[in-house]
């Protein structure tokens, strides 16, 4: 692949939860978004489509939706600030199949008073499912907010509840 800089190259997977929008530099996936995410951008007139650049990204997540792969290997350039990269390094962390709260995972970044931080950080997270910020749950074990939707969150815990042992 030969990225042209500043040029954003993009792909869409059909999965169970719906088109997933992936978006890339030519290098690193830069951004996974789900349907009616607030957050999800629109394809831009000068964007590229180029599902070669992401063959491996698109590989992984339809054997992961397949219950056959439980982490992923892939660049990821998702951007945003020092902290909120903390958090979604931590994200990476959970184990498939499990869940943390947002003060579980302040106490793991060494910041026990910065769960609405972790929280919000976790809600700006822009590689949904690959960086399983899905996985992150309220102290009260309620499944909270999730940017793609609190039915999506839903299935992706039930998914991983169920392809645990394989």
């Amino acid at each position: 692949m030969h990225p042209q800089t500043g040029t954003v190259y993009y792909t869409e997977l059909d999965s169970p939860i719906g088109t997933l929008l992936i978006t890339g530099d030519g290098v690193a996936i830069t951004g996974l978004h789900m349907e009616q995410q607030a957050t999800r951008p629109t394809i831009g007139d000068d964007w590229l489509r180029d599902d070669q650049c992401f063959r491996e990204a698109l590989e992984q997540l339809t054997a992961y939706f397949r219950g056959e792969r439980q982490q992923f290997d892939l660049p990821l350039a998702g951007a945003g600030t020092r902290f909120q990269k903390t958090v979604w390094a931590a994200l990476q962390e959970i184990p498939y199949g499990q869940t943390q709260t947002y003060g579980q995972l302040a106490r793991r970044i060494g910041n026990q008073n910065a769960s609405r931080a972790v929280g919000l950080a976790n809600g700006r997270n822009p590689i949904g499912i690959i960086v399983p910020c899905h996985r992150v749950i309220g102290a009260n074990g309620s499944l909270t907010g999730y940017a793609g939707g609190v039915e999506r969150k839903q299935w992706l815990l039930a998914h991983e509840q169920a392809h645990m042992d394989r």
